[in-house]
Order: structure tokens, then C-alpha cells, then sequence
């Protein structure tokens, strides 16, 4: 049984505790380190069930969504952390704002920060709400579900799309009671795109908890946790003529194609990779590749060896990092039953890079429920629901690997004339910016970020910044739009 819920009422702590730091560093192997940034207690946050994000000020950022003690009960939070592990509470949730944040943050091309709370508890925003906050913490509710719209929006991250607005799905709720799809504006207009289970017998899936991604060909895709041929999940594809089902999971005997699917990425090959909760092999979840016409490949299934070492129960998706390889965690197994880190490469070969629980007294963490980030420095950054420091709060991470400095940009498409921001590290003696080879107009640069414009006759291909020390690339190719 996974141990993923806030219901879980022997974690939730309700005493005051300040936070605590540490940090703890894991023995490395190869080009591994493995440290534990920063530990959460109730008081300031407990409980990380949704990944972080390098914002433009250089600092991560994320949600915790439980802890925050005020009067309407410890209903999360959101957080900053440095890079060197100094961890500071944003914000307190509650009332008409929503509570139980689950959901990753990300940040939009007006360098606000963007968001979603379940809201699981009764009152003012009970149904869940969209809202956007500062990088300081000043929050603002854009929208409250009131259950027509949907409810309880997905614990995947909304997401910017190349118009400008953001996008993303509610798990319940809606016309058929299973969830829709929304678009959003960035100062709170929000259209109702889709209703699932509108087809006969939920062909088109439901309960879609793990959000969007818009593909290069410009339209959306994601999953559902219910229906599809075989009422196991779908991998769904959604334009403005509708949703077309790409994929039923089950379909295989004894659903070893997998079941409940995670969030999707589309990696650099064009293909789509994600993960199972359940099924497989051995009914311990999946790692799967997905063309965007809908042929499946399974490349792993969990608990394959005696033990479960690899870990099993997947519920985060992956990522794809600037080795080309995905990387991702387990909520449980490893040597202690706590959950790993691991690496798989395109054709499958995985390999498990740390084991939580594997210090006294869960110091490093336990049940990692998200999904990785990796920084433009190279190191990969996440977070644990349980572990860490007395209070067994859960913990802030980082696994280095060995990989170089990179840029990333904010957004990966847009049309000639539209602002970019580059995100990166030791920016700040940046002399030039290129896209594809076409310069690029420097309008402000700092040490963590860089503001920029899609300059005339550019064409689609990787960024690069010249700095003082060297070159640094783009780990996505961007797509100039017409």
C-alpha cells in the first residue's frame, strides 16, 4: 500500500516546531553526491508532495501541502530554498485562497509564480483554487472551483503554453463528475476546454491528477487515472476539436503495459516517457515510452529483482536530463522500503542511485512523492513527503551526477519580437545570446537570469550565452513560432 496521502494521520505533526537544517552528505559513488538540504517542521511546512523549480532569482521554489500553523488548521505552505540550503516559508494557505497546495509551481514569462491548492478541507475554497504569488510570497486567488468547472485540480503543475495562458485539468467534479480540462489567464479568466467521461463508457478517460504538457507540435497531452477501454487510465491527446485516446493501459493480460498513469515529458527523440503507479511485471509500477501516434513501449518494470532495490510505486513522472537520460523516484522499495532515485536510459537499462532512509534515523529522507528538477547548474534537486529531522517533516535534496552548467528558457517556443528569459548560473559578465546561431538582443542580465527577445530570421534550434568564463547551451532546442 503506498503511503502518498496528508490522510495519513500518524505524519501529520501539530506541535510547534521550528525548522531545522542540516545538512548530511551521502557516501558518493562514481560522480554521485547525494545532500540533504533542508528539513521541514509542521509549524513552517510539512509534508513536499510536489516538485521544485529554479526560478529566475536564482532560488528554488515549492509547496508543502500540509503545516502552517493558523486558524484555519495546518493546510501548507509555500517555500524558497537556496541553492545552499537555507529554507525560508513564503506563505501560509487558508480560507478563500485554498488549502493543500499539491501541486509544483511554475513560473510564467511576467516572473509570477502560478499555482493550484486541492482544497480538501470544507469552507471557502474547498473545491480548489488557482492563484498566482510573487517571488517574495505575496499571494493572490485568481479562480475558486465551484464544482461545475471542476474540483480538486490535478497535483500536476499548470503550464504556460506559447499564447501566453496557462493550462491544466481538475481530477473531479465538472459535467460528468470526472474531472475537466482549463485554460486560464494570467490575471484569472477561466474557460472549461474539456469535461471527461463525456464519451461512452469513459473511452476518453478520467480523473486526470497529473496535469498537461504542451508537445512541440503545439497541442496538449496527458493521462487520466481512470477509463479508457479498459477503466485502468488513458494517455490523451487534446487539440480544439476535442480529446483523442492514444493509449488504454490494461490492454495488455494482466496489465502488464501498467496502469494509473504519471505525468508525461516529450523527450528530445519526440517520443513521450512517463511512468505507472501500478501494473507492469510485477504489478509495482512502470517506466513507459509513447510515440505521439500512440504506440507503447514498456522499458522497465518495477520489483523485476528480489527485493525491490530499483523501488517500486513510481508516482512521479520523470525527466529528462542533459545526458539524455530520464531520471526519476520511487515512493517505496530501495534497501530500506523507502523509496530511491534512479537513472533509466532510453532503451531501458535502470540503474537505482540512492536509497532512502539509508542514514540514521531517515535523516536523508523518505517517500519521495515527486518528481526531480535538474538545475542549470547540472545537480538534480527534490524533495521527500516523510524523513529528514525530528518531526520526520520531510526534506529538501540535491544528487549530483557530474553534469555540466546549462541554460534553460522559460518558455520553449515563441514568435519573433517575444520576450525570453533564460534561466542559468554566473550569468551576470554575459556578452552575447544567440538563438540557433541568430544574435539576440541583450535587455537585462543578472547573475541568475537573462531577459532577451526571438530576434528577426531566427530559426528553431538551441540558445546559447556567451559569458566571461565560456558558452553555455540551451537543454531544450527552442521553437520559433510563425
Amino acid at each position: 500500500m503506498k503511503k502518498s496521502s496528508f490522510l495519513k494521520s500518524s505524519f501529520l505533526k501539530t506541535i510547534g516546531i521550528v525548522f531545522a537544517f542540516c545538512v548530511a552528505t551521502a557516501i558518493a559513488s562514481f560522480a554521485q553526491t547525494f545532500t540533504t538540504l533542508a528539513n521541514f517542521g509542521s509549524t513552517g511546512g510539512a509534508e513536499p508532495m510536489a516538485g521544485l523549480i529554479q526560478a529566475t532569482n536564482g532560488n528554488l521554489y515549492g509547496t508543502t501541502q500540509v503545516g502552517g500553523a493558523t486558524t484555519n488548521g495546518l493546510v501548507g505552505t509555500a517555500f524558497t530554498v537556496t541553492l545552499s540550503g537555507t529554507l525560508t516559508t513564503l506563505h501560509v494557505f487558508g480560507g478563500q485562497q485554498g488549502k493543500h497546495p499539491e501541486a509544483a509551481l511554475v513560473q510564467a514569462s511576467n516572473g509570477e509564480l502560478y499555482g493550484t491548492t486541492s482544497g480538501a478541507q470544507s469552507g471557502p475554497g474547498a473545491m480548489g483554487t488557482v492563484f498566482k504569488m510573487t517571488l517574495s510570497g505575496a499571494a493572490t486567488t485568481l479562480h475558486s472551483f465551484d464544482g461545475t468547472d471542476g474540483c480538486n485540480p490535478s497535483n500536476g503543475a499548470l503550464v504556460q503554453a506559447t499564447n501566453g495562458n496557462l493550462y491544466g485539468t481538475t481530477g473531479a467534479c465538472g459535467a460528468n463528475g470526472f474531472g475537466t480540462v482549463f485554460e486560464i489567464t494570467p490575471s484569472g479568466t477561466l474557460t472549461t476546454l474539456y469535461n471527461f467521461c463525456s464519451q461512452s463508457g469513459c473511452a476518453d478517460g478520467g480523473h486526470a491528477y497529473t496535469g498537461l504538457i504542451q508537445a512541440t507540435d503545439g497541442n496538449f497531452y496527458g493521462t487520466t487515472q481512470y477509463g479508457g477501454a479498459y477503466s485502468n487510465g488513458t494517455v490523451f491527446e487534446i487539440t480544439p476539436s476535442g480529446v483523442t485516446t492514444l493509449y488504454s493501459f490494461c490492454s495488455q493480460s494482466g496489465c502488464q503495459d501498467g496502469l494509473a498513469p504519471s505525468g508525461l515529458i516529450q523527450a528530445t527523440n519526440g517520443n513521450f516517457y512517463g511512468t505507472t503507479q501500478e501494473g507492469g511485471a510485477n504489478n509495482r509500477g512502470t517506466v513507459f515510452e509513447i510515440t505521439p501516434t500512440g504506440a507503447l513501449t514498456t522499458l522497465y518494470s518495477f520489483c523485476s529483482q528480489s527485493g525491490c532495490p530499483a523501488g517500486l510505486y513510481p508516482v512521479a513522472g520523470l525527466i529528462q536530463a542533459t545526458d539524455g537520460n530520464f531520471y526519476g523516484t520511487t515512493e517505496e522499495g530501495g534497501a530500506k522500503n523507502c523509496g530511491t532515485v534512479f537513472e533509466i536510459t532510453p532503451t531501458g537499462a535502470l540503474t537505482t542511485l540512492h536509497s532512502f532512509c539509508s542514514q540514521s534515523g531517515s535523516s536523508d529522507g523518505d517517500a519521495p512523492d515527486a518528481g526531480l528538477v535538474q538545475n542549470t547548474n547540472g545537480t538534480l534537486y527534490g524533495t521527500t513527503a516523510l524523513g529528514g529531522g525530528a518531526t520526520f517533516d520531510g526534506t529538501v535534496f540535491s544528487l549530483s551526477m557530474g553534469l555540466g552548467p546549462f541554460v534553460k528558457t522559460v518558455t520553449t517556443a515563441g514568435k519573433v519580437g517575444s520576450k525570453v528569459i533564460i534561466l542559468g548560473n554566473n550569468l551576470a559578465g554575459t556578452t552575447s545570446v544567440a538563438f540557433n546561431g541568430t544574435s539576440a538582443t541583450l535587455l537585462k542580465v543578472t547573475a541568475s537570469a537573462i531577459e532577451t527577445s526571438v530576434p528577426t530570421g531566427a530559426t528553431p534550434g538551441t540558445v546559447t550565452v556567451t559569458t566571461a568564463s565560456g558558452t553555455l547551451d540551451s537543454n531544450v532546442a527552442f521553437q520559433v513560432l510563425p
